[in-house]
């Protein structure tokens, strides 16, 4: 059945189309949700009219995509990664964990749609990927994609900045509170020192005590002897 379409599909056609499908696609698909219609006037005009706004539409997402493709192009984004004896990795990479990674370098909050990551299949393995990018329809970038071992030396590993700035916070604020923490201790042994002070004072006092009751008890007796 010959159709044209109203409305563009990826990968199948788009608004302006003239095609021969299926009978079942079309009747089934295509016409009752209003994707296409029979290759003939009115729908003829309709869809010409559809392509010229297409085309307008197109145009602006494509410059609009160009600027962030010169941004994008020739990026390399490095992800660390758990790897086994063999040098596989335990898991693996995929266009989920690259589209954030794109996001971060188009700055902050921005998103990446996960479907523009071009990746016939996820990576298992460490080493630089080439990747592509379709930003749009006409628009693409290519990046590269390289996959670091986590059991590589710190000073093989790529620096970065903010991470570093996070440490030296938590530094610091490590700092802050052995600190405090000391300060604590040292009042608690001074509180500690200032009770056992105080239980050798009263130690001392109730044997004193204690004699002169035994003092006044012997000058009772001796006076009721001279008595006798």
């Amino acid at each position: 059945m010959k159709v044209v379409f109203l409305e563009s599909i990826e990968g199948t056609a788009v608004v302006g189309d003239v095609k021969e499908v299926k009978n079942g696609f079309a009747r089934n698909f295509l016409l009752p949700r209003g994707l296409a219609a029979p290759a003939k006037e009115p729908y003829l005009a309709r869809a010409k009219a559809g392509a010229v706004r297409e085309a307008v539409k197109q145009q602006a997402l494509d410059e609009s995509a160009s600027v962030i493709a010169e941004k994008l192009d020739g990026q390399k984004i490095s992800m660390i990664a758990r790897v086994g004896e063999q040098g596989k990795l335990y898991g693996s990479i995929t266009s989920i964990h690259i589209a954030e990674e794109v996001a971060k370098l188009l700055g902050e909050d921005a998103e990446f749609d996960h479907r523009k990551v071009l990746l016939p299949e996820a990576i298992k393995e460490v080493g630089v990927q080439p990747v592509r990018l379709r930003l749009t329809r006409n628009i693409e970038a290519a990046i590269e994609v390289e996959v670091i071992s986590e059991d590589l030396d710190e000073d093989e590993l790529p620096i970065d900045p903010d991470a570093e700035a996070d440490a030296e916070a938590s530094g610091d604020e490590s700092t802050e509170v052995s600190e405090t923490e000391a300060a604590e201790a040292e009042l608690s042994s001074d509180d500690e020192s200032d009770a056992e002070e105080a239980e050798e004072e009263a130690a001392t006092e109730e044997p004193k005590a204690e004699t002169a009751e035994d003092s006044e008890s012997t000058d009772e007796t001796a006076e009721a002897g001279d008595n006798k």
